[in-house]
């Protein structure tokens, strides 16, 4: 399943919504943003009563081992009275393998209790290995309450660690035994709530704001601002236990125990789950109960990212304006203060750049693929600002579990007509019309979806065979081919015509009807346009430590602001090296350049496929089994090719537009 890299493992509950209200709402912000800009929580408030019921969600197990997400229910849990029945899934949460379902877990609103669940049935040599390999792999059990995950706290060498989740069970060291945690300490935090006059906006199980109930009258209730946890090993008498009913009272327990008090993973072990429940009061406000998930830490290292980013850009901007001023400018300026007969004397004389004149503008080798590849890249380009310009401006809360793959995809579809305009326009201007436009609108469409399908289809079955609840149903899969045969493939096509409407852009020089020499170089030039690469990879590998570790990792990443200067930043280094690098090609008059603009910058997606496979072997030392590597290296991989799309057609616009400026100044017939 593809993830998401704002919040990938970390079990938060929006207001889920259906496809058709994710673009009602996605066209709703494009048309109310610029009126009102403001944080949009990701869900609305409710207020609860007192001693009012608040049921607790569980979210798919999940492991930073192996990378692969299984059901809460796929171990032997308590089940609630009613049945099991999984809440509505936006369209990124399917992606991201999310499974969330019910659980017997209730609690009353600031009534402290304790409760008896269940006791299983003697453990199976089955659910006993599935216990013990879940256990060693270190799984993680989500919750989810009033859209809150839980948390657990932890210290080590003398520092607090905040974690979302709890283990299934732990191994302690020394030990063969493997242990479950089948005691569960809730506290939750709540903010009380007075007001007059004020209109209680319930969420419902689907989280649609519906107004519930206007009270004229003074009253209070109670908001959730945290959710905590202490998980416990507990050991006890399964006959006794078994008489009781379901919610039955227990005494509470102080944790941690004793190994011989703490309930091992035995076969025939018969398991019995209990929990209890402290309402806290909080001064914590319901708009900032997120702040606690979502610290920033490591101000100064994005700070510094940036300002290494500058002092390149203004290095390569100094390298631009002497070309332009002292070099072209110059050249120009002399070249126009001529006489007609000196200039025809000079045109004898011509040495660098201004000896290609002829052939700059000669139609490149698989001259269809690479409009196709800038049209892809338009469309990847276009998707990634606008998602991260209204993720900084709060569009897109990690309350919203799913809204940013969901709007990025979405956003993908529409923009396929500016995709296919830019291509087939492209087309146009190198081919000199329009014939043909057709194919390269198809083969727009069809490109990076191609390569990303397969890649997911061969990842899928990866994961059906290890039955994760990451694998795609084949029903998805259906929604997904629907929505880019029906949205993004008459988009492309539509963009494409428009193409062939829209004037071609006129070449400034005539073409040779032969071909100039390419002169002889010691070194090939594609290692300098290879090694170009490591300039735009300087401004993004900071940035993109921290994506990875969200993504793998399941730390929050919420600081799209400093992502927003980061990719503005990287667009001005792609156009800089990119022009940098076409002038010097042209001064060596070697006068194909245009997939030399194109990979000059489009090359750091090489630099970022070797950090994320660097940041695998490093950073992910932990994670086992071939199956695991092979979704990361899958993930990577489209990551990295998206990365090359995005970056090589921002250089290569620029570039042509340089090119273009440069020939057009030139009187040489």
């Amino acid at each position: 399943a593809a993830k998401e890299f704002g919040i990938r493992r970390d079990p938060m509950a929006p207001f889920s919504i259906s496809l058709g209200s994710s673009c009602f709402v996605l066209v709703a912000l494009l048309v109310l943003g610029p009126s009102h800009a403001f944080y949009l929580p990701g869900s609305y408030m409710h207020t609860y009563s007192q001693g009012e019921t608040i049921p607790v969600k569980v979210n798919s197990l999940t492991s930073f081992e192996t990378e692969l997400p299984f059901s809460y229910y796929s171990l032997p849990y308590c089940q609630p009275q009613d049945g099991i029945k999984k809440s509505a899934e936006n369209l990124g949460e399917l992606l991201m393998g999310d499974q969330i379902d019910n659980s017997p877990y209730l609690f009353h609103v600031n009534v402290n209790e304790s409760f008896y669940l269940c006791t299983t049935n003697p453990l199976s040599e089955r659910e006993v290995k599935l216990l013990k390999q879940r256990t060693r792999d270190l799984y993680q059990v989500n919750m989810i309450l009033d859209n809150l995950p839980v948390r657990r706290f932890t210290e080590q060498n003398g520092a607090t660690f905040q974690w979302t989740g709890f283990p299934v069970g732990y191994t302690p060291s020394g030990s063969s035994e493997d242990y479950i945690i089948n005691h569960l300490k809730f506290k939750v935090l709540v903010h009380e709530y007075e007001g007059s006059r004020v209109e209680i906006i319930g969420t419902g199980e689907e989280g649609m704001g519906v107004i519930s109930e206007t009270e004229k009258q003074k009253m209070s209730g109670y908001e959730i601002v945290g959710f905590e946890v202490v998980p416990c090993s507990v050991k006890r008498d399964p006959e006794a236990m078994s008489k009781l009913n379901m919610y039955g009272k227990v005494d509470p327990v102080d944790c941690p125990l004793e190994l011989d008090k703490s309930q091992a993973i035995r076969e025939q072990e018969r398991i019995s789950f209990t929990y209890e429940v402290v309402f806290v009061k909080s001064d914590v406000r319901w708009p900032s109960r997120w702040d606690a998930y979502l610290k920033m830490e490591g101000a100064r290292v994005h700070w510094f990212s940036i300002m290494n980013s500058l002092m390149v850009i203004f290095f390569l901007a100094g390298i631009v304006f002497v070309i332009f001023l002292r070099t072209v400018r110059r050249d120009l300026t002399r070249y126009e203060e001529l006489d007609k007969e000196s200039q025809a004397q000079m045109n004898e004389e011509l040495s660098g750049w201004k000896l290609v004149v002829g052939d700059v503008f000669r139609e490149p080798t698989y001259s269809q693929l690479l409009c196709v590849m800038v049209g892809d890249g338009v469309q990847i380009t276009g998707m990634a600002v606008v998602t991260i310009v209204f993720a900084a401006l709060g569009f897109m809360s990690p309350a919203s579990r799913g809204m940013l793959l969901t709007g990025m995809i979405i956003l993908y579809l529409f923009l396929g007509i500016a995709a296919g305009y830019v291509g087939v326009r492209l087309w146009r201007t190198i081919k000199g019309g329009s014939e043909g436009w057709r194919s390269v609108s198809w083969s727009i469409a069809c490109f990076f979806p191609g390569i990303a399908f397969v890649i997911l289809c061969i990842l899928n079955f990866i994961l059906w065979g290890s039955n994760s609840t990451g694998a795609l149903p084949i029903s998805l899969f259906f929604v997904l081919l629907s929505l880019w045969f029906c949205i993004s493939v008459p988009l492309t096509l539509l963009g494409g015509f428009l193409g062939t409407r829209a004037e071609h852009i006129q070449f400034p020089v005539r073409t040779n009807q032969i071909p100039r020499e390419i002169p002889a170089r010691k070194y090939p030039s594609w290692l300098l346009v290879l090694g170009a690469g490591t300039l735009p990879f300087g401004t993004l590998f900071i940035e993109l430590f921290f994506i990875l570790s969200s993504i793998w990792l399941g730390r929050f990443y919420y600081v799209f602001g400093f992502l927003l200067i980061v990719l503005l930043l990287l667009v001005t280094v792609c156009a800089e090296v990119s022009v940098i690098l076409t002038y010097m090609h042209l001064c060596v008059e070697d006068w194909q350049w245009w997939w030399k603009a194109f990979f000059a910058s489009g090359s750091v997606a090489i630099y970022v496929f070797l950090y994320s496979i660097n940041y695998l072997v490093f950073q992910l030392r932990s994670l086992s089994g071939p199956v695991s590597a092979m979704l990361y290296l899958g993930y990577s991989l489209i990551m990295a090719v998206a990365i090359m799309l995005s970056t090589g057609t921002i250089g290569f616009l620029m570039s042509f537009y340089f090119v273009h400026y440069l020939f057009s100044s030139v009187k040489i017939d």
